[in-house]
């Protein structure tokens, strides 16, 4: 998953922290959920936050009894870090293939595990347009190879994603692609 990291980063947790936070870097998390996640005592999870805390890479706020984390998006290491993670991640290919080869594709979301920052081998992805699904099935098979991971794919119309709206309020999820309009 990743070895490109590992590479350069011996700690794994801080591997795992680093790609939930910058994959998605929406996502807030406290101490006990991500050593729970993580599957990594709390005391190795709370040495990882504290340095990545220190080089301001997280930020932290309490909020009742817990103190919750998430990507210092105004850190100047923060577009990079963002990026390299989608890399290892893989999602980079898939967004390419799909915005270059399937048709009509208004806007692209990754939902889920995913979009929560888990890389749990499953990335579900919401596709709103006129989608050719024989080459979506194509570049699914063949992006899966390369990136080690499943994909899964709703295509919704804009209508049926207009209905499907609500529900997607409720999931963590977050736009990676949307096509602009030329004006």
């Amino acid at each position: 998953m990743n070895d490109f990291f590992a590479g350069l980063i011996t700690s794994k947790t801080r591997i795992n922290l680093l790609v939930r936070f910058f994959f998605n870097p929406g996502t807030k998390a406290y101490l006990r959920e991500l050593s729970k996640d993580l599957n990594v005592s709390s005391n190795a999870v709370r040495e990882e936050l504290n340095q990545l805390t220190k080089t301001k890479l997280l930020t932290s706020e309490k909020n009742g009894r817990n103190v919750y984390y998430t990507a210092n998006s105004k850190h100047p290491l923060f577009p990079e870090l963002r990026s390299m993670v989608s890399k290892v991640m893989g999602l980079d290919q898939v967004i390419e293939s799909i915005i270059t080869r399937l048709g009509d594709l208004e806007k692209a979301y990754i939902i889920d595990d995913y979009a929560d920052g888990k890389d749990t081998g499953i990335i579900d992805l919401v596709l709103v347009g006129n989608i050719d699904h024989y080459h979506l099935n194509d570049l699914s098979m063949k992006t899966e190879r390369y990136i080690k991971r499943k994909i899964r794919s709703l295509v919704l119309t804009t209508e049926e994603f207009t209905a499907f709206m609500p529900k997607l309020e409720n999931r963590p999820s977050f736009l990676v692609w949307e096509r602009k309009e030329n004006t």
